[in-house]
């Protein structure tokens, strides 16, 4: 759609004086429209200038900082030589005015960008009739009055400024206190809301348990002794305690069945048998007067229903479209907003808040991340977990929700893997994470257990095997690399500044090219090499590339998820020109083709903690396969061997087993029995079916206890 922005603006608009609360609700009104929602870089570009202007900062606003800033280039950016910024504004002004014409033509408050430069306008609408050009007069009083807006504007963004300048950092002046110090794991860490327990999952005695203890003083008591369900869910809060603090509350999921039963659990918190608390209920938060729960079921979309006193709710005020996920549920200490992550898992997610009686949700941060556990301090100030852009992390953010300005907290090579709160925001506690991915070999048959493998990087993943070589990635905060392993030697076949690999790089059939998708510099790019490393090549710049590809078995093509809307959906991308084209229409990621070319299969969206598996032919019509069944989130890697087999994995969320299934009978075979701290992250399988080597992470987390400083 093409508008023109002369014509659009050709009604007389004033400017005003703009309270910078009521610009920002315009601006986040903007944001939450469909021509925003779908592109994130538009979307981080339009609040970076906004938000600087808003700030009293629109001299910075210059097309070198933006540059660095929003799209990622370095800091010796030469605007003459790449025009991004320039480019990027255009289609931005043109996007602006097709708002204006559409969903934003009732709005009141204008932001436009005008030529010439970055700075935007914030401008109220005029309904009244053009002035006459003969009266003076009217017109002398207009600038007057002109005049004084002005002066109220500077005074407001002066206020602005000042506001932000006096942010304080909630972790100034913190007391830091190791909680535990156990070999291995410990994960979910959970306060009651008086901050005198916590409570925490831990394998200290061979399996995840709920364990507790007095803050700071007490010891440590095992609530579950092995007599829980599946205990571990990263992506939601597992743990949690009752209003009163006498129960601690805790997410389960029982394997049996086809889908898993899942529900809240809960057990005394000075010990006691567990018993079920919420049936059919993912996650769940209490109001601040304890009268009200919200609280949302593993169905489809995660839809968010409150309760009043206990009785039976209405409909859902929120239901996430098909394949995008609402999680962390959370009341403000108001009781007038529930707080949520929200997005497409893992790594698309932002915190944004809806009223407890429903309507439209409203957008807080703008990270595009993988970003959890959300807490409030107090009724503006927001922490919680989220990645960097580069992909490392989890890190510790705070933002103000009314500014929404995300300052990053904590630095340095440390990870963060939960958050949670004390009612009054005085008591924190955090599970701190040093993760460690390494790779493992094994005999498929052989009573033998995995070997460690060694490389030349201390720390690797994604491993794929082609003719006589492995292929793994490398990742530090500022690079990513792709590196093959052959003969005993390692070789870097590719490297990218700030790069993050997408997915997972794959080999072509005749094992003489590689392909990857990596985002860099706010782009995502799909590249081709030569498995030597030799002419690389980028087949596609225009997708906004999710999951995993993989190559057409003729090697013409190659088969990726691209975000629509936020849905991702299988396209083919030609290798030898042409624009790509649809193939699977519904959500869709990490293709894996039969190895002839009949169809190809792929995994469909999370519903709870399990997904789908479906499979079309090359048109892309449905094609009739076995079904999978209790296929858990986590990873999801499907690879078909020479004699037709496809090889997926299978267990619960933090431990799995490798199976194969007969795609024609559906008869399935265990491959594996793994230890149980034995947690992969991917694997691959020779097409012979012989050998297997395995991504296995290893974790070593403690819980730290944070006191702050009075707010």
């Amino acid at each position: 759609m093409h508008v023109d922005e002369n014509k659009l603006y050709s009604r007389r608009v004033l400017t005003a004086r703009t309270d910078p609360e009521a610009a920002r609700r315009q601006l986040e009104r903007i944001l939450a429209s469909p021509g925003f929602l779908r592109n994130e870089r538009m979307s981080r570009f339009l609040r970076f200038l906004a938000e600087r202007h808003l700030e009293g900062q629109g001299n910075q606003l210059k097309e070198s900082v933006i540059a660095v800033e929003v799209f990622g280039r370095k800091t010796d950016h030469d605007p003459s030589q790449d025009s991004i910024v320039r480019t990027e504004a255009g289609r931005l002004r043109g996007r602006l005015a097709e708002y204006y014409v559409g969903e934003g033509k009732d709005d009141a408050l204008v932001i436009e960008l005008p030529k010439g430069g970055y700075t935007p306008a914030f401008r109220w609408r005029d309904s009244s009739p053009e002035l006459p050009p003969n009266k003076k007069i009217g017109r002398r009083v207009w600038l007057v009055s002109l005049a004084v807006v002005i002066l109220l504007a500077t005074a407001a963004l002066r206020w602005a400024q000042e506001t932000e300048r006096f942010w304080r950092n909630p972790l100034d002046e913190v007391k830091f206190q190791n909680l535990t110090d156990f070999d291995g794991t410990e994960q979910a860490a959970a306060v009651s809301r008086d901050g005198k327990f916590v409570a925490f999952l831990s394998s200290r005695d061979g399996q995840p348990d709920v364990w507790v203890t007095q803050a700071g003083s007490g010891p440590f008591h095992n609530l579950t002794r092995g007599n829980a369900p599946e205990l571990v869910n990263p992506s939601i809060r597992v743990l949690g305690f009752s209003p009163d603090g006498s129960l601690v509350t805790f997410w389960a999921r029982n394997p049996a069945g086809e889908s898993g039963k899942i529900g809240i659990w809960a057990v005394p918190t000075l010990g006691g048998e567990p018993r079920p608390y919420r049936e059919g209920v993912a996650e769940f938060d209490w109001s601040h007067d304890g009268s009200r729960l919200a609280y949302h079921t593993p169905a489809s979309g995660d839809p968010l229903f409150v309760s009043d006193d206990g009785a039976p709710p209405g409909g859902p005020i929120f239901t996430a479209p098909a394949g995008l996920h609402s999680h962390f549920p959370l009341w403000a200490p108001d009781d007038r907003f529930i707080y949520m992550v929200y997005g497409a898992l893992p790594d698309k997610l932002d915190i944004w808040r809806i009223k407890p009686a429903g309507g439209t949700p409203e957008r807080i941060t703008s990270h595009a991340s993988h970003v959890s556990h959300p807490v409030l301090l107090n009724r503006r100030t927001l922490m919680y977990l989220a990645s960097d852009s580069d992909g490392s992390g989890p890190r510790l953010y705070s933002i103000d929700v009314e500014r929404r300005l995300p300052h990053r907290l904590t630095f340095g090579p440390d990870r963060y893997t939960s958050l949670a709160a004390t009612a009054d925001g005085k008591r924190l506690v955090v599970t701190r994470a040093i993760p460690k991915s390494t790779l493992w070999r094994m005999r498929i048959g052989d009573a033998g257990a995995p070997i460690r493998m060694t490389s030349t990087p201390a720390t690797t993943t994604s491993p794929r095997l082609g003719p006589d070589y492995l292929l793994f990635v490398h990742s530090t905060p500022n690079t990513a690399s792709v590196w093959k392993q052959a003969n005993g030697a390692d070789a870097e076949l590719w490297r990218g500044d700030g790069a993050q690999i997408i997915g997972t790089p794959c080999i072509s059939p005749d094992g003489v090219h590689i392909a990857f998708a990596v985002r860099q510099r706010s782009k995502a790019l799909l590249y081709v090499i030569q498995a030597d490393g030799t002419n690389a090549r980028v087949v596609s710049d225009s997708l906004d590339l999710r999951g995993s590809p993989a190559w057409s078995p003729d090697g013409r093509s190659i088969t990726v998820a691209a975000n629509e809307q936020g849905i991702p959906h299988l396209v083919e991308v030609p290798l030898e020109g042409g624009s790509p084209t649809v193939l699977v229409r519904d959500y869709s990621v990490d293709p894996a083709w039969q190895p002839s070319g009949r169809f190809v299969v792929y995994s469909g969206p999370d519903i709870g903690t399990t997904f789908s598996v479906k499979a079309v032919a090359p048109g892309g019509a449905a094609y009739t396969i076995p079904r999978l069944t209790t296929l858990t989130r986590g990873a999801r890697h499907l690879k078909f061997l020479a004699g037709g087999g496809l090889v997926f994995l299978r267990g619960g969320i933090g431990h799995k087993d490798i199976w194969v299934i007969d795609s024609e009978t559906g008869a399935e075979r265990q491959l594996t029995n793994l230890p149980a701290d034995f947690d992969i992250q991917d694997f691959d399988i020779s097409s012979d079916g012989h050998e297997v080597v395995l991504e296995r992470l290893q974790e070593h987390s403690d819980i730290l206890l944070l006191d702050l400083a009075r707010q």
